[in-house]
């Protein structure tokens, strides 16, 4: 998981206008064909959803300030209607709204929803057939309409039953915040949690961090429950991230320690006061009558005809062509990896500016974990522990750098028992990494120094020479426009006279390693 501080937006704030009201009633119907723009009685502008004008649901309308509205609002398929104001509007009243709804060719006989994010929890009944909601937060919004569009069929055509589960939000919701911060902790990226600053690590841990804090407000809890998870990120997590998180929290509900129902959900929320990237988790638990927990997904079956030992590395020292000395290899790959410890900082610096912010801690990280597991280890054994080391980067060396190196290094294992040279195996292992990347020498990626360094050994030159090439390409990218990754999204001006933050990592790797 990426650890980026503050979003990639190619827009300011004033260009977008997310600010004014009357845009966002004309951009929403875009997004949604089936909202038409419409006038109350008094002139206000409201969004109506055609689709939701019949039906035996309670309508659900929500009241929303212009500014950034969240995904969960602009994909709910179960709100009614939206009215976006701004300043100098005449504000719409929740007890009016029945009124105008019905004049504007909306059923409300089974009841309204009028929901609005603010400061405080509350709800207001007015007459018999109006709720009006108040949230503590837009997070808290958005985990409300999911729960009014997953909630039981009977609850949802139930003014009394709905009324009933916004009653056990309002009193039984709790919420935990994280945002990444520039300033380091304990060595590592910081998250500021809701219950302090700690360290990034994993994300399991920052996410398990924030679930711990919020689940002990439910500790006690007797009655049949569903906990209803909502989580969003922040200013931009990628998919990817999304899925991490996702991933972490259902682990979290599924493991012994807790083992209880639960229906997790998700939206994104862009908050340009505080561009800060992070996440955050609401939880409320549900009785079990208003929510259905979600099924467990089934693990999947393999195939009976697949043979799972075709499918193990299997690196033995009778197929190797060439010896290898234990001493001279473990000199060499220590003084790699330390020299990218060393290195991460810079490394650190220029995938800030450039990239995701991760790369120096990936290689570093990667890098101790070489140092751990070559302890011990007959390395004269090369290919079968270059193997088993593949085996243990998969699961602690993470981003795309990491990706990258395991597939080449699991080439690499293979080429090592095969060929006749280190430079023959290097080169046959660039040419499997290349039918997995489309990055080549000149697209401003760890190619640029990968590949001359192979190219020069293969010529026949020196380990000196060879490290003087991947030195070249790491300088060339200063110059160069990114083709692929992050960088691609961001102004040319911003990449130049910056390297390539994997080129240069892998650059400081093979120098550490050939001046052993």
């Amino acid at each position: 998981m990426a650890v980026v501080v503050t979003q990639t937006i190619p827009f300011d704030q004033s260009v977008l206008e997310f600010q004014n009201g009357s845009r966002w009633h004309t951009l929403l119907p875009l997004v949604r064909p089936t909202l038409l723009s419409k006038r109350t009685s008094k002139g206000q502008a409201i969004l109506i959803d055609q689709d939701h004008a019949k039906g035996t649901s309670v309508k659900v309308v929500v009241l929303s300030g212009a500014g950034n509205l969240s995904s969960k609002l602009l994909d709910e398929r179960n709100v009614t209607a939206v009215a976006i104001g701004h300043a100098g509007d005449q504000p719409l009243i929740a007890h009016n709204l029945q009124q105008d709804l019905q004049a504007l060719g909306i059923s409300s006989s089974q009841g309204i929803v009028v929901l609005r994010a603010g400061n405080k929890r509350k709800i207001e009944l007015h007459g018999d057939q109006i709720l009006e909601v108040e949230a503590g937060s837009e997070l808290e919004l958005d985990h409300i309409l999911h729960l009014l569009a997953n909630a039981e069929e009977s609850c949802r055509s139930s003014t009394d039953d709905v009324a009933e589960l916004l009653k056990q939000f309002t009193k039984r919701a709790s919420t935990a915040h994280s945002r990444f911060h520039t300033e380091k902790a304990e060595g590592n990226p910081s998250v500021l949690h809701t219950s302090g600053p700690a360290g990034f690590e994993k994300a399991r841990h920052a996410v398990e961090r924030d679930l711990t804090h919020v689940m002990k407000a439910h500790a006690s809890r007797e009655e049949q429950v569903v906990y209803s998870v909502h989580f969003s990120d922040v200013n931009g997590l990628s998919r990817l991230e999304n899925y991490i998180i996702a991933g972490e929290v259902a682990k979290y509900f599924e493991e012994e320690s807790q083992n209880v129902p639960y229906r997790l959900s998700h939206s994104t929320i862009l908050d340009h006061s505080n561009a800060a990237r992070g996440f955050s988790i609401s939880i409320c638990p549900v009785s079990s009558e208003y929510l259905a927990a979600q099924p467990k997904p089934q693990p999947h079956k393999a195939s009976p005809s697949q043979d799972n030992a075709s499918l193990q590395k299997n690196f033995t020292p009778s197929k190797a062509q060439m010896t290898f000395n234990d001493g001279t290899i473990r000199k060499r790959i220590e003084a790699g990896c330390n020299a990218v410890i060393e290195a991460e900082p810079t490394i650190t610096e220029y995938d800030t500016i450039v990239g995701d912010g991760d790369c120096g801690y990936t290689l570093r990280d990667g890098a101790k974990q070489v140092l751990t597991f070559i302890k011990g280890k007959d390395l004269s054994r090369l290919p079968e522990m270059v193997g088993q080391l593949v085996n243990e980067l998969e699961v602690n060396m993470g981003g795309t750098s990491g990706a990258l190196y395991c597939i080449y290094l699991t080439a690499l294992a293979s080429a090592l028992a095969t060929e006749t040279s280190v430079a023959k195996a290097l080169k046959a292992a660039a040419e499997q990494l290349m039918k997995y990347t489309r990055a080549r020498v000149g697209d401003r990626t760890m190619m640029d120094a990968l590949l001359p360094f192979i190219k020069t050994l293969v010529n026949g030159e020196d380990a000196e020479k060879a490290v003087q090439a991947a030195h070249e390409g790491v300088e060339g990218t200063k110059r160069m426009e990114a083709k692929l990754g992050r960088s691609t999204y961001l102004d040319e001006s911003a990449t130049r006279g910056v390297p390539d933050p994997g080129a240069y990592g892998l650059y400081i790797l093979l120098k550490g390693m050939s001046a052993a």
